[in-house]
């Protein structure tokens, strides 16, 4: 009986000694993965969810093309757009991708990648209605813009005392009140807005408005968003690099746009 026991109580100690090491595995595992956060919004052709709800687009097929040559894994976080930079301080997350543009006000709390893409900032409204891009033509006039974007920083800075600015959690809601007629324009990421709304069956009606905008406050570069000193971001700069030279990024570039969307 005192064998038996004692054999069972070694083999007990081993199946336990196999659970802890099994869950010091998995718990490695996860830690060795970087932390991705996005806000879990639609954005196309940069971020588009299909019925399943599994997430595509550009920026989405980027991400993991980047750290495929970069030889990590990697996981997506979801985050609201307003947490996405508290949520890197704060290390519940590694690393955002989420076409964030690299503004000098970013900077100051941020160290942002190369650019993986660039673009400008544009109204939009309605096709047809007249737009007039001074003083006396917005004054009075309701635009709808997502809160906590550079777009918001320019337009507050910029048009603050002339126009009136509502404000959207996701640039999807923004939309919807523009196609509703809540909202006179909205104002928005220029690749987004032609590529994304305005080829929806919700953007048919509507148009780009005026000259595209750049602005140092706008920020015309976007690029992976790291902590400050991370040594992730020249692993991240150098795949870039490669994926540019290989042909990899063309490839991506070509399934999404008609036009080389990384500038020059």
């Amino acid at each position: 009986m005192a064998t038996r026991g004692l054999r069972h109580w070694m083999a007990a100690l081993g199946v336990l000694a196999g659970l802890a090491i099994a869950q010091w595995s998995t718990g490695a595992e996860a830690a060795d993965k970087v932390k991705v956060g996005y806000s879990p919004e639609p954005y196309a052709p940069f971020w588009i969810q299909d019925t399943t709800g599994k997430w595509g687009g550009f920026e989405v097929e980027l991400i993991d093309a980047l750290f495929k040559q970069m030889g990590k894994d990697y996981e997506l976080v979801p985050i609201a757009w307003d947490g996405l930079i508290p949520a890197l301080q704060e290390k519940k997350i590694d690393a955002i991708m989420n076409s964030m543009s690299a503004t000098e006000e970013r900077k100051q709390v941020v160290d942002f990648s190369d650019k993986y893409y660039e673009t400008t900032v544009s109204f939009f409204g309605k096709k047809g209605d007249p737009f007039d891009y001074s003083e006396a033509g917005l004054k009075g006039k309701v635009v709808g813009v997502q809160t906590a974007t550079s777009q918001l920083t320019w337009l507050q800075q910029k048009w603050g005392n002339v126009l009136e600015i509502k404000l959207y959690d996701t640039q999807d809601n923004a939309d919807a009140d523009l196609a509703s007629g809540r909202i006179d324009l909205g104002l928005a990421d220029t690749v987004y807005t032609a590529e994304g709304f305005l080829k929806s069956d919700a953007g048919k009606d509507y148009e780009l408005k005026g000259e595209p905008v750049s602005d140092p406050l706008i920020g015309g570069n976007v690029g992976a968003a790291m902590r400050k000193g991370d040594p992730l971001l020249g692993e991240m700069n150098a795949a870039i690099k490669a994926l540019r030279e290989n042909g990899t990024y063309k490839k991506l570039n070509d399934k999404y746009f008609a036009f080389d969307v990384y500038g020059s």
